[in-house]
């Protein structure tokens, strides 16, 4: 039986801007082999929007750094050791970021719009592993000492959870890639969930076991790219060659036209049922019903039942499900990015790893037949779900009822829960903060 990888995280250090000025002027001296230089150690800094523009970083350190809103644009960063580092909605657009070190980063909403990553490390990180490629020897000591501090920065990562295997995949949830150049890019394992990808360079690139669901590869270049076991229920992949990259043990959607005749029938009925205020069709009676991996991407099945249905892998992304009934539903790894699932009950409803980044599940406001507001609404329900490390980025929670809910490692950054019942449950949460 494994021992639980259990860490105290070391937190990010603010950095002075002279101090960095320093840094930055001593390291452009190491660069290029002059007197007074010294590498750059930017270990575990706190950096958020600093503008790095165009910089020359090369094989700097920067382990556990928190570069959030960084301008990073242009910026040499080749060889760079950016182990663990945190670049969400930062602006990394045409850097160079060749055979650099991302393992286990925090990529979410980062802007790489043409950059190059040929032979970047994106796979998960590991406290022990050494980074695949060095541009930089290093002694045994440093070496030691760099797994201690990589162990400390999945800790943060990971928010002091106790977890058997303690690698942490890099999240790339949201990212832009377009037209970047990844050839020869390791991301396997890696949290790829709504990236934009098009027309991106991916000869040989590694995807194996990577979370694509959502992500737009329209006219990207798959040359030798791996899939294998990667998942990639609602992926975006046309103008590509598929007969150019190996998609063995692939997990790929299920279009409704590929589902039984009933299932079909049933939510075209349901759409008209809504569309006609109950006058035509029928509402859907879903109920167990088998919908995991299933392409559903702007669905219409508000006030539908699906109690204990299987959606887990499914892509929902802006669909509406206002008022539907989900409650003991499995939504594991749904991608559910700005779907409606106002005064929808999950009770009980099984979230883990899912994707709900700007769903609305503030309370539903209740209209009559006519379609008039009645001045009364209806609040969601997540009591007892499990949201175990779900992306609740920007989620609307106004007085959602979250008592008894799991929120183990859950991101809440910006979410509003004005209002909402937070109370019992087991609790800890990445990023929560109350409007």
């Amino acid at each position: 039986m494994q021992t639980p990888f259990v860490v105290q995280p070391c937190p990010p250090s603010p950095f002075h801007p002279d101090q960095l000025a320093e840094v930055l002027e001593r390291h452009v001296r190491w660069v290029k082999g002059l007197p007074g230089g010294m590498r750059a150690d930017l270990v575990m800094a706190d950096l958020e929007g600093a503008d790095l523009a165009h910089r020359d970083l090369r094989s700097a350190r920067m382990t556990g750094a928190r570069l959030v809103k960084c301008r990073l644009h242009a910026t040499n960063l080749a060889g760079a050791d950016l182990f663990g580092v945190n670049l969400n909605n930062a602006d990394i657009s045409n850097a160079n970021l060749t055979q650099s070190d991302l393992r286990g980063a925090r990529l979410r909403a980062a802007n790489f719009t043409e950059a190059i990553l040929r032979g970047a490390d994106l796979s998960s990180g590991t406290p022990a592993a050494p980074k695949r490629r060095s541009t930089v020897l290093e002694t045994p000591e440093r070496e030691a000492a760099q797994r201690q501090l990589r162990t400390s920065v999945l800790a943060q990562v990971t928010q002091g959870l106790a977890m058997a295997d303690p690698s942490v995949p890099t999240d790339m949830t949201g990212a832009i890639l377009r037209q970047a150049e990844l050839t020869d890019a390791d991301l396997s394992n890696g949290i790829l969930q709504n990236a934009d990808l098009r027309a991106a360079v991916l000869v040989n690139t590694c995807f194996a076991g990577a979370r694509l669901n959502g992500a737009v590869l329209a006219g990207a270049r798959l040359k030798g790219a791996v899939f294998r076991n990667a998942d990639l229920v609602g992926t975006g992949l046309a103008d590509c060659d598929l007969g150019q990259a190996d998609f063995t043990g692939a997990l790929l959607a299920r279009p409704i036209d590929a589902m039984g005749s009933e299932i079909q029938r049933a939510i075209f009925d349901h759409e008209r049922w809504i569309d006609s205020m109950g006058q035509r069709g029928q509402r859907a009676e879903l109920d167990g019903i088998d919908l995991s991996r299933a392409n559903l991407r702007g669905v219409n099945l508000s006030a539908a039942s699906l109690r204990g249905a299987n959606l887990s892998g499914t892509s929902l992304a802006g669909a509406r499900l206002i008022m539907a009934d989900l409650s003991g539903a499995d939504l594991t790894r749904a991608n559910l990015m700005g779907a409606d699932l106002s005064g929808a009950n999950l009770s009980y409803a099984r979230l883990a790893d899912a994707d709900l980044t700007g769903v609305r599940l503030g309370a539903a406001e209740i209209k009559d037949l006519s379609g008039r507001p009645t001045g009364r609404s209806w609040a969601s329900n997540l009591m007892g779900a499990d949201l175990t490390r779900a992306l609740l980025i920007g989620a609307n929670l106004v007085q959602a009822n979250l008592a008894d809910s799991i929120l183990l490692g859950t991101v809440l950054d910006g979410a509003d829960l004005t209002g909402a019942r937070l109370q019992r449950g087991q609790v800890t949460i990445s990023g929560i903060r109350r409007r």
